[in-house]
């Protein structure tokens, strides 16, 4: 019978059959996780709901915790818990693996845990600093917006 093989997921389609591997759940990346790894992604999940107002959701091999945008993602790994934190600044401690620049005021510092204690200071303070400075951009953002659209409606009226 012929299909083809999923560019991204690498399944097997048989014709005719519906496929779309980006959609996922938040269960379907955690559940095969060990034990170890289960605790660190539930405590690391509370810990990021306490901050407050903001959404959550899987994206292909990645949970998403996202204001406006994303401030952090987490990929689950069968070793570990891969975290990026989305900050103004690269982070310089033992715990972060790389960074990388995102945009012109992001960068991406990337760390994993393998034990839900792990999921404490400093690491809760950089997701509380993430989701800080995504809602203090968000605001900056908006307002440099108005002063551009302000000051294009000035050089109109004055021609």
């Amino acid at each position: 019978m012929p299909g083809r093989q999923c560019y991204h997921c690498k399944q097997w389609i048989e014709q005719g059959e519906e496929h779309d591997c980006w959609t996922t759940t938040e269960a379907a990346l955690t559940e095969d996780l060990p034990d170890d790894l289960q605790e660190a992604w539930e405590r690391l999940r509370e810990t990021a709901v306490e901050f407050g107002d903001q959404r959550i959701y899987a994206s292909h091999k990645s949970i998403m915790f996202a204001r406006a945008s994303c401030y952090f993602f987490v990929r689950p790994k069968k070793q570990f818990l891969e975290v990026v934190v989305f900050l103004g600044r690269a982070l310089k401690a033992p715990q972060v693996k790389r960074t990388e620049e995102a945009s012109k005021s992001k960068v991406a510092n990337f760390f994993h845990i393998r034990h839900r204690d792990e999921v404490e200071p400093p690491i809760t303070d950089w997701l509380q600093e993430a989701y800080d400075y995504s809602e203090k951009r968000r605001v900056t953002e908006k307002t440099n917006r108005r002063s551009k659209d302000q000051k294009k409606s000035l050089k109109k009226n004055s021609s």
